[in-house]
């Protein structure tokens, strides 16, 4: 597995791993996954990871993520003898060999959805590469959904691809961009700059609704914390819009369909730009992973959840029942 870094050994280091896993072992491959992050988040620095399935109608091509304080507590962890026995481990539920870029220093890539694009640059041709990027760059920002980019050049004497890591607002506008015809005379234009290239999609499972502000290094909760904060916002609002416009909807005798949609417009949008935020804000502590350093703040910010969930319950139960 070869690994590709950016120049700046300071500051957060992450790790982004694209794995393709055989026909019938996604299972297995889960389980392997889970021991593989049971088994991380013993090594210092680590702050968090992030798994993410294929896209419906692409190769099964599994993404991992790892986030670290720094690149030589990453870099503890890529070279240590457990990760070695891991992957030992897991080899025969992988078609072909994984690969993995390591970016360190700068913004964090977990924006919504994120590419990130490796380039095997030829010598010599690197302030052309450069050049090249920064018209790639002017294109993008033309683009709708586009939020930003940043290029990490190689560090010498580990490997020698440059990375590019750009990010957009939703999937359908990084797919646009990676269609577009655009993008297709970019790529012919710098062809004569480097051998090849490889692209790895990121997406987050629920978005915009973990956002702790512009420019914040603090990293993104794992999915199973995002539901359980989703869970938790959005059983109220179900409830409480069922109790108030849905009794006044069946007094208006709208369709069940109807009534469905508009109530789905209106629990997404006080979930966006009211409850979540007030969620994200509460739970930071629990959410972030450069604060949840510890077993005792996930196991006590799980219980929390939990409890709250069942107090929610038990009232609508008194309420309603």
């Amino acid at each position: 597995m070869g690994i590709r870094a950016s120049r700046d050994l300071g500051g957060s280091a992450t790790v982004v791993t694209s794995q393709r896993v055989r026909a019938g072992r996604d299972d297995d491959y889960k389980r392997w996954q889970e021991k593989t992050n049971q088994v991380v988040r013993g090594f210092d620095g680590f702050q968090g990871t992030e798994l993410y399935p294929p896209a419906s109608g692409e190769e099964n091509e599994w993404v991992v993520v790892f986030r670290f304080s720094g690149v030589r507590q990453l870099t503890a962890w890529l070279d240590s003898t457990d990760r070695r026995q891991l992957l030992d481990e897991g080899l025969p539920l992988f078609d072909g060999t994984p690969t993995q870029e390591v970016l360190t220093g700068g913004t964090p890539t977990h924006d919504v959805v994120t590419a990130v694009i490796s380039h095997e640059v030829l010598p010599g041709r690197e302030r052309d590469f450069m050049r090249w990027q920064d018209k790639i760059l002017k294109a993008q920002e033309r683009q709708p959904g586009f939020m930003g980019s940043e290029m990490f050049k190689p560090v010498e004497g580990v490997q020698d691809r440059w990375v590019v890591a750009f990010r957009f607002d939703t999937r359908e506008h990084l797919d646009r961009w990676l269609d577009s015809e655009v993008r297709e005379k970019l790529l012919e234009e710098g062809r004569g700059y480097f051998r090849s290239y490889d692209v790895r999609k990121i997406g987050s499972a629920f978005g915009g609704w973990f956002r702790f502000g512009e420019g914040s290094d603090e990293g993104v909760p794992p999915n199973w914390k995002q539901a359980m904060s989703v869970v938790l916002a959005l059983y109220p609002t179900v409830m409480i819009l069922d109790l108030t416009v849905g009794d006044w909807f069946r007094s208006l005798g709208l369709p069940g369909y109807l009534a469905l949609f508009i109530s789905n417009v209106l629990s997404v949008s006080i979930l966006t730009w009211l409850l979540m935020p007030l969620v994200n804000r509460a739970l930071a502590f629990w959410l972030l992973p450069s604060r949840a350093r510890s077993l005792r703040i996930h196991v006590a910010g799980a219980a929390l959840v939990a409890v709250c969930c069942l107090v929610l319950v038990t009232i609508f139960g008194l309420t309603t029942g």
